[in-house]
């Protein structure tokens, strides 16, 4: 499905969820503190645009866990009702189940993005 589901999912869902991404990565750049936050969303924008045979690995920290909570916040929660949202709508149909699944890893990175880090599944 990897190939495949990633061009698909480029054209029905991973063009806006990476937009997304990227769109709270600018405004977390505009601060010199918001930097560190921004450049994870870029991280997290390309894994939008393909995620098919990648998978999430969250870790542990302090520091993770206090930016987390500043992130979920300012944006966390409303990237994840949006991705959940999505995820549900794309479940109505057994076509789109793959799909939905996906939005619903985007809800929980949403989340707690921090700490987390792609990884190639095989």
């Amino acid at each position: 499905m990897g190939a495949l589901g990633n061009l698909l999912w480029f054209f029905i869902c991973g063009l806006i969820a990476g937009l997304i991404w990227i769109l709270a990565g600018v405004l977390c750049c505009i601060t010199i503190i918001g930097i560190p936050l921004g450049i994870q969303c870029f991280k997290f924008a390309e894994l939008s645009f393909f995620p098919f045979g990648k998978e999430i690995a969250y870790g542990n920290g302090t520091i993770s866990l206090l930016t987390n909570l500043l992130w979920l916040f300012i944006f966390g929660i409303s990237m994840a009702v949006f991705f959940a949202v999505c995820g549900l709508i794309l479940c109505i149909t057994v076509i789109g189940i793959p799909f939905g699944l996906q939005m619903f890893k985007f809800a929980r990175l949403a989340l707690m993005p921090f700490g987390a880090q792609i990884v190639h599944a095989e």
